[in-house]
């Protein structure tokens, strides 16, 4: 669990880069071969022949296999999620992070997820908060603190990308719980953790820390990029959060993204709050005022609080002056899409297309692309359950992890209204 001594065994591999050497050292094709892994990109058809793999319908697959899961754990019970979140994301800049089994290394792919990442969760909860920790040479740092801005915490990221020293669980822990305690009841404290070491270097009890976390109703993940290791288990068991480790970069990515969504409240915040906020209205493009986040005076641009007249760069804030939070109306209406979501479609299956007594349509509804693969024959589509309109894969995607609204209900429901209207 907790690794004092600092020792690294290699099993070897000295010996093995001496062997290396004296033979010559391996080609450059083999290298090349051994790091694109190709042979991962193939799979066998019912003939035998090795073809390769339709990444678009394997992805549409584990999407599909998500959602479903997703619809089947609202359906048996009702899960109240949370709309205001206050996540901090810790990343292992250790030197582990320097490994090379995901290209160019650990690092640099964690960089470009997170990234992804921060946009993304920006994009499904506009009304939440964000901070960005390091820990590297046995020290954790803030490079962010919690904020609503995804440019800012994406341009501090890029600017610390260097790994060294040893990783500190327990250093990091105690951050960023000194940051989630001061949170207010209605706020959901979260943590994930992506750790690249197979160990910690902790200045104390890191079992203590974990028993703080989880009396402050922190949820803490761990997404692994090495082996699985029972601190950071015994950590997302204790405070409710998950535990998952990365196969490869396209998993990495897929269990990156699948906390974006806010995940199902903790039992005691599955309370009721009412919560005051207020909706500035934008400064004049000729107006000079100084800003509250920067204590600096800028011309133009910028919200003006309704409750102190203090100005702001950007929504959602919590107004520097009086405390008041700041949103748009249309961040409160995108964030209550998690209440009401789309229910999945349904595959069409081959039979039914495949008959000639059914007509189905040869175009998406959606993007009003063909439905149909060369030589006229039917692809792989969904239907929605509702107002039976057929879709395309990128559609069906596109409809439940962006719009968030199915063009054929809506549709329907307008003509609905105009016809009423008429009469």
């Amino acid at each position: 669990m907790n690794n004092g001594d600092g020792k690294r065994w290699n099993g070897g591999g000295e010996e093995d880069e001496d062997e290396d050497e004296e033979s010559g050292g391996p080609d450059g094709w083999q290298i090349t071969y051994a790091d694109e892994r190709s042979w991962e990109s193939l799979q066998e058809d019912e003939s035998g022949l090795l073809r390769p793999i339709d990444n678009k319908i394997l992805y549409h697959a584990q999407y599909r296999r998500r959602i479903r899961s997703l619809s089947s754990q609202a359906t048996t019970a009702r899960i109240q999620k949370g709309l205001i979140r206050y996540l901090f994301v810790i990343i292992d800049f250790s030197r582990a992070a320097g490994e090379t089994d995901f290209r160019p290394s650990r690092m640099v792919v964690v960089a470009k997820l997170v990234e992804a990442f921060i946009r993304e969760f920006f994009d499904q909860n506009p009304l939440s908060q964000l901070g960005l920790v390091s820990v590297k040479d046995g020290v954790a740092q803030c490079l962010t603190e919690l904020g609503g801005s995804p440019e800012s915490h994406v341009k501090a990221l890029m600017g610390k990308l260097e790994c060294s020293g040893e990783s500190s669980l327990q250093n990091a822990l105690d951050l960023v719980h000194g940051h989630l305690k001061q949170i207010p009841s209605y706020g959901h404290r979260e943590v994930l953790v992506l750790y690249s070491a197979l160990s910690t270097c902790d200045p104390g009890d890191i079992m203590e820390t974990i028993q703080k976390c989880k009396k402050s109703k922190i949820r803490c993940s761990v997404i692994g990029l090495s082996a699985e290791l029972f601190i950071c288990k015994h950590l997302c068991q204790e405070t409710g959060g998950s535990y998952s480790v990365a196969l490869d970069e396209p998993h990495l990515k897929e269990l990156i993204l699948e906390h974006a969504p806010p995940p199902p409240a903790i039992a005691e915040f599955a309370i009721a709050n009412l919560l005051k906020m207020g909706f500035p209205q934008r400064a004049a493009e000729s107006s000079i005022a100084i800003c509250s986040c920067h204590k600096e005076a800028k011309v133009g641009g910028g919200y003006t609080c309704p409750r102190c007249k203090a100005r702001v760069c950007e929504l959602p804030t919590e107004c520097r002056v009086c405390g008041l939070t700041l949103i748009s109306s249309p961040h409160l209406a995108r964030s209550y899409h998690h209440l009401f979501p789309v229910v999945p479609f349904d595959e069409v299956p081959l039979s039914f297309l495949n008959d000639a007594h059914n007509r189905s349509p040869r175009s998406c509804f959606g993007c009003q692309q063909s439905l149909l693969n060369p030589g006229n024959k039917p692809g792989l589509r969904v239907k929605c359950p509702k107002c039976k309109q057929h879709f395309c894969l990128d559609c069906d995607i596109y409809i439940h992890e962006s719009l968030h609204n199915c063009p054929g209900c809506e549709s329907f429901r307008h003509s609905k209204s105009a016809i009423a209207s008429e009469e």
